[in-house]
């Protein structure tokens, strides 16, 4: 493959580690249904899990520190009244989670502080726009409360959850399933994979294809899209004899890949992990026993394998932790949350360093908990790259803020100019509707007295 290649690098011994048992996530009932998502999302606070649940889609969410046997009866989140397909955290609210299912709905939940203590079945908000299952969330890396679905529909949604309005709709771009769905560094641009062969770059605020690349993986099997720190798309795929590749692309010229790779003739489609601060790509295929990783750079051959981290038990599905979660103390520059069948293992990646001092070539500033543009902004235009943090004394949380969902009233638009307040004390979310209807009555009650006859 890549490994005649020997050359100088701080991520060629790279080693990875499972944790030992009693710090495993144990008896949990993993998620069986029939689709190719990660099955598991992780923050600095909790670690979510779909699992198997009747009459309806469920997720396990389990503090960090909650490992062992998890009880059967441990309390889930459960509003869904269909399988659920993919979750994700909130980049910017460590409580907040969406989730997608088959019911064709996506759901917000707010996660209390310390974990769940009964089960969760209403969400914050539900956001109805897809007619079928919904496979892919993804929240935008620096606009707060923006939230982009894309369903079996054929149809990208991007929400401000904020309202629970679909504000952007990209309807007719794909002509079949989305396989994958990623926003780039400051969510300006998305791209994505598509059962037709396709990849796309694609600018949502002008509903317009940017750059595009027909048949970029020959196999008839899915492929995955993932946008690099440069701007560069990496994807991953099947060649027409069915062997994994992997590829980098220039969207400003698609015509041909930067680099392109053949890896081996086993059929699980693999699932990229990007760290946009240290360009390393981990590489986990579904049904796989290993995690290969390759550091991405300017020179030839430009994605470099670095090594392969091989267990006993196939994969079921993955979690990756962001930068905040990891111990900078002993070197860590990724945290897998592998899924088997039953239970939920910790993979820690380590750069091996003799030195107990913080390592500020392993860990530059990586992007903080804060958005750099509220939702409006970012619909009317505004961009912001992620505000970064330092992690040389550790990552802190600060107090999260509870979502607020102010649904915006129907009868607003009915009322006349003159009984309307449109005065900010007039946005809190519960007194709208009631404050309305009650002007509204009023209304009507001196239309009717002015034009009841005096006899009467």
């Amino acid at each position: 493959m890549l490994r005649r290649v020997v050359r100088q690098s701080k991520f060629r011994h790279v080693f990875g580690q499972a944790v030992k048992n009693d710090q495993c996530y144990d008896d949990i009932r993993v998620s069986r249904v029939t689709w190719d998502s990660s099955f598991c999302a992780v923050n600095p606070k909790f670690v979510a899990i779909i699992i198997e649940a009747s009459g309806g889609g469920a997720f396990l969410v389990l503090p960090l520190h909650k490992t062992g046997r998890i009880d059967k009866s441990y309390p889930t989140v459960c509003g869904h009244t269909g399988p659920v397909l993919d979750i994700d955290w909130c980049p910017h609210n460590d409580q907040v989670i969406a989730s997608g299912s088959e019911d064709c709905t996506v759901m917000v939940w707010q996660i209390p502080e310390n974990g769940l203590v009964t089960s969760l079945s209403e969400p914050v908000v539900v956001l109805e726009g897809h007619s079928k299952r919904v496979g892919i969330i993804s929240w935008h890396p620096t606009a707060r409360n923006v939230l982009l679905s894309a369903g079996c529909d054929n149809q990208i949604i991007i929400w401000n959850v904020g309202t629970g309005e679909p504000l952007i709709t990209l309807e007719d771009m794909h002509p079949d399933v989305i396989y994958s769905v990623c926003w780039n560094r400051n969510g300006s641009l998305i791209c994505t994979a598509c059962k037709d062969k396709t990849i796309r770059v694609i600018d949502p605020r002008k509903e317009k294809i940017v750059a595009e690349k027909e048949k970029a993986h020959e196999g008839a099997r899915p492929m995955r899209a993932i946008f690099m720190a440069d701007g560069n798309v990496f994807t991953t795929g099947f060649s027409r004899m069915s062997e994994r590749q992997l590829a980098l692309w220039n969207p400003q010229s698609m015509d041909e890949p930067i680099s392109v790779h053949e890896m081996d003739t086993s059929n699980g489609v693999l699932l990229p992990f990007y760290d946009p601060d240290t360009n390393v790509v981990y590489l986990c295929g579904k049904g796989d026993s290993s995690i290969r990783y390759f550091e991405i750079t300017d020179e030839a051959p430009f994605v470099h394998y670095l090594n392969t981290f091989t267990t006993k038990e196939p994969q079921r599905g993955m979690g990756y932790m962001s930068k905040r979660g990891l111990d900078v103390n002993k070197c860590e520059i990724a945290r897998f949350y592998k899924l088997h069948e039953r239970k939920c293992e910790p993979i820690i990646m380590t750069v091996p360093r003799k030195s107990d001092l913080f390592q500020d070539d392993l860990y530059p500033d990586t992007a903080g908990p804060d958005a750099a543009l509220e939702a409006e902004e970012w619909f009317e235009g505004k961009n912001g790259d992620p505000i970064l943090i330092s992690l040389k004394h550790g990552y802190v949380p600060g107090k999260n803020r509870d979502l607020k969902v102010v649904k915006k009233n129907i009868l607003d638009n009915k009322l006349p100019k003159n009984t309307e307040n449109t005065g900010p004390a007039n946005k809190s979310a519960s007194p709208t509707p009631s404050i309305k209807h009650g002007r509204l009555l009023v209304y009507l009650m001196r239309y009717i007295v002015d034009f009841i006859p005096p006899h009467f």
